[in-house]
């Protein structure tokens, strides 16, 4: 087979996959057949300059399966570097838990939280496993010994060795999963910059390797008994001039491509996040998702909207903002249905957008104001509430920020527990405070949560005591300050026991 796939050979290969079966059938396929997992690694691309790249085999890619575009952390959480974005990926948890803060790995916890064909391995030891990289960090020291095998790409072949030895693997060995890293889209943004004609032949020749590696993965004479899923992904970004490790937008984006059994072709999605991808390569693999791993990520072929979610087709360019480019779409002050805000204490005046809660997204809220430790709401997936009294008294305002998100009425079982969960971002500064409060059948509100100090990203979880007789309770949050900070609120459930 040529080592060039063109858009219409995937294209005309999903199109005859789908009318083939109905998708219960294709699951079923999919189940029996043996499933394999190739993650390539393009280390500084940005999928803005793919698009405008000559990029057959990725546009191809993109066509046959799931685009994903998505974005990082940045300091205080760690900066837009290779070390901790290579670590996110492959570990499939964030900085605050692998301790990648920089590329000198100092502090790493990977035996905590190691690499994802690491716990492939342990869960399963028949399988083969095969990584091999041109920037040798991360086969040296982030992938563990107990990969089958691992291989750092002499400096002097670089990328065209680490394609030819994943092509002779993939096409005459019999690997389960397997990971490359290529690093020449990095080398040009560093020298030329993310604006230039030769990032934008960085990326045509990575393209051509991407080519070379599905071509061998199609080309096996097994490939029609297995399932693969291919993950195409970038640790960080990279300025128009050059460079990252900042908080700009830019360097803080990065992608998932993937094509797999269970994805649908053509489809764009705004939840994935950068831990995925180890945790949709073990998905794949069949091995179950421990949940002593602590793992951030969540696979791809297991989609789980909130109700915040429903809201990005709602989302509206920029009122009062002036950081945030005109095109942007990025807030609502519309809930969800079932939601409501309680905005009658709230003062009035200040920055529209933000005037009591309102639904955001990453690209719009960040762009507010940087590097205000907004950058470190990583565990919040595309649209999310927020409370920002900062935000909001940067014009004139009257009276101080006294709102309240309310939650629609969930089923409990009286005289039972029930579980709320919910992820959390909280920044203080005194008067401001954050308080969950539930109510039960209409009743009068109690404060089961109370946020008077900062809270990192997390997942909170807090069991209720459902009073008997009672068949309903409604969660409310609410935020009063002034001029302080802000609190995030995402994927809020309760789920009676």
């Amino acid at each position: 087979m040529s080592s060039h796939l063109s858009r219409r050979t995937l294209l005309l290969s999903a199109a005859a996959l789908a009318a083939s079966a109905g998708p219960l059938a294709t699951v079923a396929r999919a189940a029996a057949a043996t499933p394999k997992v190739l993650v390539i690694g393009l280390d500084g691309a940005l999928l803005t300059r793919i698009k405008d790249a000559d990029a057959p085999n990725l546009d191809a890619l993109m066509a046959a399966g799931l685009t994903a575009p998505s974005s990082i952390y940045a300091n205080p959480l760690a900066p837009t570097l290779s070390g901790p974005g290579w670590s996110t990926l492959i570990t499939g948890v964030w900085p605050d838990k692998h301790n990648v803060k920089d590329n000198a790995f100092t502090g790493a916890r990977f035996t905590q939280y190691p690499d994802f064909l690491t716990r492939a391995e342990t869960a399963k030891p028949s399988l083969t496993t095969y990584a091999v990289s041109s920037w040798a960090p991360i086969t040296d020291t982030v992938f563990s010994g107990t990969v089958d095998t691992r291989v750092s790409t002499p400096s002097a072949e670089y990328d065209t060795g680490t394609t030819s030895r994943a092509v002779a693997r993939l096409r005459d060995g019999n690997p389960d999963a397997v990971f490359v890293q290529l690093d020449n889209i990095d080398h040009a943004g560093h020298s030329y910059g993310a604006a230039s004609a030769q990032y934008l032949a960085a990326i045509a020749g990575a393209d051509t390797q991407v080519g070379q590696l599905v071509a061998a993965v199609r080309s096996r004479a097994t490939y029609a008994a297995e399932s693969w899923l291919i993950m195409v992904t970038a640790d960080h970004g990279h300025t128009d001039a050059g460079g990252h490790g900042g908080s700009t937008p830019p360097e803080r984006q990065t992608f998932l491509i993937a094509t797999g059994p269970t994805l649908t072709p053509g489809s764009v999605r705004f939840d994935v996040k950068m831990p995925d991808v180890a945790a949709s390569a073990l998905a794949h693999l069949g091995i179950a998702l421990d949940p002593a791993w602590d793992l951030d990520g969540r696979p791809v072929q297991q989609p789980a909207p909130d109700d915040f979610d429903a809201l990005r087709p709602q989302l509206q360019t920029r009122a009062d903002e002036t950081g945030i480019p005109t095109g942007v779409l990025g807030f609502t002050h519309t809930p969800p249905a079932g939601w409501s805000v309680d905005n009658s204490a709230m003062g009035g005046g200040g920055v529209a957008e933000w005037r009591g809660w309102s639904f955001t997204t990453d690209e719009f809220w960040t762009r507010s104001q940087t590097d205000q430790n907004r950058e470190c709401n990583v565990r919040a997936r595309n649209v999310f509430a927020v409370a920002d009294g900062d935000e909001w008294s940067d014009k004139a305002v009257t009276g101080s920020f006294d709102s309240t998100l309310v939650s629609p009425a969930y089923p409990v079982t009286g005289g039972r527990t029930a579980t709320l969960t919910y992820t959390t971002y909280y920044r203080q500064e005194s008067p401001q405070r954050g308080e969950v409060l539930v109510s039960y059948d209409g009743g009068t509100p109690v404060s089961v949560r109370t946020y008077t100090a900062d809270v990192p990203s997390r997942t909170e979880t807090v069991t209720l005591q459902v009073p008997a007789g009672t068949s309903t309770a409604r969660v409310r949050f609410r935020y009063t300050g002034g001029n302080n900070w802000y609190w995030v609120v995402d994927g809020v459930r309760l789920v009676a026991s």
